[in-house]
């Protein structure tokens, strides 16, 4: 005898219009960071992309610096906060001196001319805001490769751009070499 199992009926997902906002940003070759602050506004956690950290555990100094920032962090506010932590010692380096570091936001909605962040951390240089075009993608790519670095001006190997899609709630990556490699293949 054949018992009928019930399935769980699951919706397809509406599919975001393509033609919509879209913010392309620099992407900056360094280690993924974040610092979250807890809804009191006085709790502070620093992790990576992948772990929580501590001084035993430090990722390139980001927790260090954290700590020694820890009054001015706080002043971003309740939640999570993504960035690059990047510079001197730190994959490309751009440049930088060994013990120069930065902490650069990536929400440019949230932190930007008008509303800046801690003087601690920067933005991700914003290359274009606009509706979605492979165009602009295109020439944020050449931008970069004719001026160099935004985040860090002299500095003539970036990584690449990151392409947020506004509708979609997605990130995209596209970099100036290798960029139809698989990650672990560059």
């Amino acid at each position: 005898m054949n018992t009928i199992v019930p399935v769980e009926f699951v919706e397809f997902r509406k599919i975001p219009r393509l033609s919509r906002e879209c913010v392309i940003t620099e992407k900056i070759d360094g280690t993924n960071a974040q610092i979250h602050i807890d809804e009191s506004g006085t709790f502070i956690k620093v992790g990576s992309r992948s772990r929580w950290l501590t001084f035993e555990e430090d990722n390139y100094g980001f927790y260090k610096w954290a700590m020694e920032n820890r009054e001015e962090l706080l002043l971003l506010g309740p939640g999570r906060h993504f960035g690059e932590w990047w510079g001197g010692g730190i994959q490309r380096g751009y440049g930088l001196p060994k013990g120069e570091k930065r902490f650069s936001l990536f929400n440019t909605s949230r932190w930007n001319a008008d509303t800046p962040p801690p003087s601690c951390c920067s933005v991700v240089p914003v290359l274009y805001r606009g509706e979605f075009d492979t165009r602009a993608v295109l020439c944020s790519i050449e931008a970069l490769r004719a001026y160099g670095s935004f985040a860090a001006p002299g500095f003539m190997r970036p990584e690449g751009v990151v392409v947020y899609h506004v509708a979609a709630n997605q990130y995209f990556k596209k970099t100036l070499e290798k960029d139809e490699a698989p990650k672990g293949q560059q």
